[in-house]
C-alpha cells in the first residue's frame, strides 16, 4: 500500500520504464491552469504551462510572449489597450 501521502487523488500516477527495464509507478502533481486574459478571459497562448520549480529554469523568453503586456492581455485586449492609451494622451 502506497504511503499515505501518496493515496490522494489530486497526484496522477504514471507508469515509468526505469533503466533496468522494470515498469515502476511514479505519483505526479499536476499541471497548472491555463493562462487567461485580465480583461476578457481568453486562454493566453505562448505560455507555458508548468510547475513553478520548472518555471524558473526556463529562459524569461519561454515564459510568456515578449510584447507590451505580454502574459497578461489577449492580441485583441492590446491592440485595444494601446490604441485607448494613444488617443487619450
Amino acid at each position: 500500500m502506497p504511503r499515505p501521502s501518496r493515496r490522494s487523488r489530486s497526484l496522477r500516477r504514471v507508469h515509468i520504464r526505469i533503466p533496468s527495464g522494470i515498469s515502476k509507478l511514479v505519483y505526479k502533481k499536476g499541471k497548472p491552469k491555463k493562462a487567461l486574459c485580465g480583461k476578457c478571459g481568453a486562454v493566453l497562448h505562448g505560455m507555458m504551462r508548468e510547475r513553478p520549480t520548472k518555471m524558473q529554469n526556463l529562459p524569461k523568453s519561454q515564459k510568456r510572449p515578449e510584447r507590451k503586456y505580454g502574459g497578461v492581455l489577449c492580441p485583441s485586449c492590446t491592440k485595444r489597450k494601446i490604441i485607448s492609451d494613444v488617443r487619450t494622451v
